[in-house]
């Protein structure tokens, strides 16, 4: 049976699943009963100094569902935690002492002043949490005050704040990373030359939820304003995807220790993470949505799949995606595939010819001697994927990769079976030579 156990920066949990800094991680009881339900870790909902923040005290969050009314995307305007510091400190103790062996990270926002990270470092490392993660990532409220997003958009920063953390604590440090800018990467090397032992990513994203057209205020609102916030929730798997991937094969960041955030719902999430590269994994939406319990799926979930794939730890497949991961110019043009319909399995729908009609390129069927039959027509198809990607039927239809020696009927080229990429392309002007 797989062992989920994870050490991550030499700190052990049961799991490679942690809460992510956030409300359910924000007061002794939350953080208990999550135990209680099986989490690995936590990372205490960010800390701050006293006094303690101001928040607003109307709605925080606004959602964007899907058409069965499921939770796609969240958006937050809540700022760090509120309670008074001493408050949260005794809580952290408490709990680290009655859960010695789960991890508890304490996530932590002060102004850019050096005497103030070193107060703040000394009364958490006296707590016996396991470590601090520092949060350059939040972009709405705290980021007007020079922190957050303010820090993680600036390198110099994410160095300099990282240093004196690591100067001033024996604690891991682990940096969280916000995805509001143009290459992660730049803060990702940041943060290793700052001496972090690890960046978490993402934070959230940027956003506008939405508009209510009936009183015309923006959403959420408080008292008729509104405010840019924290985008979160299954709709930014993707790009949290890509900014770990981009961080893992990164050469000056290639090996740093990666926790996962952005997105996770289910163990397939997770798993997808830990194949890019990380060993932990943070959630926080789903766990709103769906409560603590959660957990117990995704564990189960991870459990089997590895049973399946013969992983006796996760550290069996850790990173094995990412060899797969190349810059567009190295995908190979000479490989070639025709979209495949199973007419076994097709419900007649029309989704396939109405796409490929309308948005790519002709090549589906509507009838076929008199009759409601869509097929693909080969010397049409390019290969791109979207009628299986919107097609309602799973399986019915696929992509079949032509075999070295046929012809595509499309170019009338028959397939070599070389590889060949953009570098070297003779409609490159920029094209390399064999000698280069």
């Amino acid at each position: 049976m797989a062992d989920l156990r994870s050490r991550f920066l030499g700190i052990a949990s049961p799991n490679p699943f942690w809460l992510a800094s956030a409300p359910p991680t924000d007061k002794e009881i939350n953080v208990t009963r999550a135990f209680e339900a099986g989490w690995g870790g936590v990372v205490w909902k960010t800390l701050g100094e006293d006094p303690a923040v101001v928040n607003v005290n109307g709605p925080r969050y606004a959602t964007l569902m899907s058409q069965d009314r499921r939770v796609i995307g969240l958006n937050n305007i809540e700022l760090i935690t509120d309670r008074p510091l001493h408050t949260n400190l005794a809580e952290i103790r408490r709990v680290k002492r009655r859960w010695p062996g789960r991890a508890l990270i304490v996530s932590l926002m002060v102004a850019c002043e050096e005497l103030r990270w070193k107060n703040i470092l000394a009364q958490v490392e006296d707590t016996g949490a396991d470590g601090v993660e520092l949060n350059f990532g939040c972009p709405h409220g705290m980021s007007e005050r020079g922190m957050g997003a303010a820090v993680g958009q600036v390198p110099e920063y994410i160095t300099l704040v990282t240093a004196w953390c690591k100067h001033y604590s024996r604690l891991p440090v682990i940096v969280k990373l916000t995805p509001n800018i143009t290459d992660v990467r730049q803060a990702a090397r940041a943060a290793r030359a700052g001496g972090a032992d690890a960046v978490s990513l993402i934070n959230t994203i940027n956003s506008v939820m939405g508009v209510d057209l009936e009183r015309m205020q923006m959403i959420p609102s408080t008292d008729g304003w509104g405010s840019h916030g924290g985008y979160c929730g299954p709709a930014v798997l993707p790009i949290a995807l890509h900014m770990v991937a981009e961080i893992a094969r990164d050469a000056p960041t290639a090996g740093l220790p990666l926790s996962g955030i952005g997105g996770i719902g289910t163990w397939r999430d997770a798993a997808q993470f830990i194949a890019l590269g990380c060993s932990t994994v943070q959630v926080c939406t789903a766990a709103m949505v769906y409560g603590f319990k959660i957990v117990q799926d995704m564990c189960d979930g991870l459990s089997n799949f590895m049973d399946r794939h013969g992983y006796r730890t996760t550290q069996d497949f850790k990173g094995q995606a990412l060899p797969s991961v190349k810059d567009w110019k190295q995908l190979n043009l000479n490989h070639i595939e025709k979209a495949v319909i199973d007419q076994a399995a097709c419900i007649r729908c029309g989704r396939c010819h109405a796409v490929c009609e309308d948005s790519a390129h002709q090549a589906i069927t509507a009838m076929v001697d008199g009759v409601r039959r869509f097929q693909v027509k080969e010397e049409e198809c390019v290969g791109c994927n979207l009628c299986a990607s919107i097609c309602p039927v799973p399986d019915c239809i696929t992509m079949r990769a032509l075999k070295p020696g046929e012809v595509d009927a499309r170019t009338g080229i028959r397939v070599s079976g070389a590889y060949a990429n953009w570098t070297t392309h003779p409609n490159n002007p920029q094209r390399l030579s064999a000698a280069d």
